[in-house]
């Protein structure tokens, strides 16, 4: 069971966090989705991490969905689904769609001073063009982790899709 959350972490969070990690977290603004038990399944990013933007607006931070997303990925899936979505014209519609909900909403989580900052050091076109995990190409699908991370927070199509062909939902308790 997912429960999406968006709050500062706790102190157990954070040592959960730190454990899934392996370190104690960069630029955790929140957390974003945590299961049943209250661990954390997702974190949120602040937009500028060590002075430099940071890719991703959510982190898949659970040890086992990113253990399940990573055998995916070794298994050629992301090619399947770049293949797949070529042929699909709508899907690749509602792809799009995903990338247009993830920059929204980056930038809508952003605080005026961190758009400022962003504004000023001129990242905008980086914070507005890039879709989800930074990538560039909207027809291209980067990162399984990242997508899912986002399907638990937003809207999207790649998570819908992995949820339905390899059930990735049922290892969340």
């Amino acid at each position: 069971m997912v429960i999406r959350t968006d709050r500062a972490a706790t102190d157990a969070q954070l040592e959960t966090i730190a454990q899934q990690l392996g370190r104690a977290p960069r630029g955790l603004a929140a957390v974003a989705a945590t299961d049943s038990q209250d661990r954390p399944l997702v974190l949120r990013m602040a937009p500028i991490v060590d002075d430099a933007p940071f890719p991703t607006l959510y982190w898949l931070s659970c040890e086992r969905l990113k253990v399940v997303l990573s055998r995916l990925e070794a298994q050629g899936v992301i090619k399947e689904l770049e293949a797949a979505l070529k042929q699909d014209s709508e899907w690749m519609a509602e792809y799009h769609a995903s990338h247009e909900d993830y920059v929204r909403q980056r930038w809508d989580y952003m605080t005026p001073a961190q758009r400022d900052t962003v504004e000023r050091r001129g990242f905008t076109p980086l914070m507005r063009e890039r879709g989800i995990g930074g990538i560039t190409n909207w027809d291209q699908v980067r990162c399984l982790h990242t997508q899912y991370a986002h399907h638990l927070c937003g809207s999207n199509a790649i998570g819908r899709w992995l949820d339905t062909h390899y059930d990735v939902a049922a290892t969340i308790p």
